[in-house]
């Protein structure tokens, strides 16, 4: 691994020379790879994790997300929102010295017995310093730990999102072992901490002793069978809608019609939210989408799923935003409409597009404009919500894909913020450019 000495420095206490040297760091070979990597390392330590609860600082987890974007920005914007979002990071609150010192130091035995017991104790720290006398962590080791946060929904499902992200980051940074262990180590110290299983008691009580699965099938109802399960989604109370969510699991409703259903229902969600709304009711979708990735067949995780969605407001329909009225839908008109924040006009450009059969066009456009808002202005509520769409779009039906891309043009119009950070990183990184 080669990390420039400057990209150190400024990781460990950043100045306003950071993205110079990150630009710098870009020149190495594996410069993208292996800075990332050395973010990961230096950062996660000093992170303070603990000033944060009941929340989790989005900097870290937002990475995963940018590297998933990778294919569908063009390389400027990548670089563009990987140096912003690593900055992000690299700002996030700090612990005191002495902490620090206390949390490096730290280091268990790495054996899973002990790990378990201080998740199910809620020890996070020592949780964290277990993991650090792991050999190297593997997916079946961020697998396993997630089994712990299944019905756990604490900071609405944070903890199965952050075992998935992790997993799949320490994987796109090709496996190092020492990243890896700080990647598991904060993956653990989040399942650590209290916990919150409210929703899967109540989907339990509901499921009985019934040999309940939810099996991944390909789709069998129709979009007029879909929004029956929509208005139940939106418009019924929690009690109401576990009874009915419950009874259609057990007669059989498989996880493709029962996605489809929650996109739906949360796409829905998103075009009544409000402005200073926008970025959290998008997170429905980045837990969805980790559903989609990990494919779990318990139904009391799709009745979590369910109470998430639910649990965000509904308005009347004739208080949403309507699509404008367009001649033919275009990708860069798309972006455009996103960061001159006009939400109408996105999403006509974003659901003509998916309704031509272009929905990874629209999807690639949201991505630019996405790379184009500073994290830190909406605790990288963007990448993440571009990203979750990503990987949920192979498994959606493609009326259930326009949905959910028409209402994220919205969101994104609607939560523009400030560029100035994304401005001062590609002067430095054009610096370094022939």
């Amino acid at each position: 691994m080669t990390a420039d000495p400057r990209w150190q420095q400024e990781l460990e206490a950043p100045t306003e020379r950071f993205f110079e040297a990150f630009s710098a760091q870009l020149t190495q070979p594996d410069g993208v790879r292996d800075g990332v990597r050395e973010a990961v390392k230096t950062l996660i330590p000093r992170i303070d994790w603990e000033a944060y609860l009941p929340h989790v600082p989005h900097g870290i987890l937002g990475l995963r997300s940018v590297l998933r974007l990778r294919p569908l920005l063009s390389e400027k914007s990548f670089h563009r929102a990987l140096a912003t979002q690593l900055h992000m990071a690299a700002h996030e609150g700090r612990r005191s010295l002495q902490v620090l010192a206390q949390v490096s130091a730290a280091k268990g035995s790495g054996h899973w017995p002990n790990l378990e017991a201080f998740i199910q104790s809620r020890r996070p720290g020592l949780a964290y310093a277990e993991v650090q006398g792991f050999e190297g962590p593997e997916v079946a080791d961020f697998q396993r730990l997630r089994r712990f946060t299944d019905e756990d929904m604490a900071t609405v499902g944070h903890k199965a999102v952050m075992c998935d992200h992790l997993s799949d980051l320490q994987e796109r940074l090709e496996r190092p072992r020492a990243t890896g262990r700080r990647l598991l180590g904060l993956a653990a110290w989040v399942a650590a901490t209290p916990e919150d299983t409210f929703w899967a008691r109540r989907a339990a009580k509901r499921l009985g002793d019934a040999a309940v699965t939810v099996p991944w099938t390909p789709a069998t109802l129709d979009l007029a069978g879909w929004d029956l399960q929509v208005r139940d989604l939106c418009d019924l109370g929690l009690v109401a809608l576990l009874d009915r969510f419950t009874a259609r699991l057990k007669d059989g409703q498989g996880a493709v019609d029962t996605l489809a259903t929650l996109v739906l229902a949360a796409s829905e969600k998103q075009l009544d939210a409000r402005r200073d709304l926008e970025g959290k009711t998008a997170w429905t979708y980045v837990y969805l989408a980790t559903l989609a990735r990990i494919r779990p067949t318990d139904p009391r995780i799709w009745c979590q799923a369910a109470a998430l969605v639910n649990l965000f407001p509904t308005d009347e329909p004739e208080e949403r935003v309507r699509a404008a009225t367009i001649r033919e839908p275009e990708a860069g008109a798309l972006t455009d409409a996103v960061l001159d924040v006009e939400p109408a006009l996105a999403m006509a450009h974003a659901g003509g597009l998916a309704r031509a059969g272009r929905a990874e066009a629209a999807l690639a456009a949201l991505a630019e404009a996405a790379a184009q808002d500073d994290p830190t202005f909406n605790h990288a509520h963007q990448v993440l919500a571009v990203a979750a769409a990503a990987d949920l779009l192979p498994d959606l039906p493609p009326s259930v894909q326009e949905a959910m891309l028409t209402a994220l043009a919205k969101s994104l119009a609607n939560s523009q913020g400030s560029g100035d950070l994304g401005r001062l990183a590609d002067r430095a990184l054009a610096a370094d450019r022939p």
